[in-house]
């Protein structure tokens, strides 16, 4: 059981990435998967998540710039980043588990991802 996140790098503000979570052992659309971040200095916070019958949710903070997606041929999520901002540097993790979204207990997190939005 284990989840691989993947994607993070350097980018400019406004700037665009995708990040992809894939997961071995288990089958992700079985779950709630989530993303979570957490920035240098902070804690970890939810960022956005998908049930297993596909219903995307998202914090406020990264309506309408990300978009949580899932590929169940591939069993893998991904996280589309669009207009990123300084305050999105952080690492990003996914994570495998049950309900509510952000709260559940969750099995399994990947490793995580390095994010730096900066000019």
């Amino acid at each position: 059981v284990q989840l691989q996140a993947s994607g993070g790098g350097l980018v400019q503000p406004g700037g665009s990435l995708t990040l992809s979570c894939a997961a071995s052992g288990f089958t992700l659309d079985d779950y709630v998967i989530g993303w979570f971040r957490q920035a240098p200095g902070k804690g970890r916070e939810g960022v956005s998540c998908i049930t297993s019958d596909g219903m995307t949710n998202y914090k406020e903070f990264v309506k309408g710039r990300f978009t949580m997606s899932r590929d169940n041929a591939k069993n893998t999520v991904t996280l589309q980043m669009n207009s990123l901002k300084p305050q999105d540097t952080a690492v990003y993790y996914c994570a495998a588990g049950w309900a509510p979204c952000y709260s559940g207990v969750k099995f399994s997190w990947g490793q995580g991802t390095l994010v730096t939005v900066s000019s």
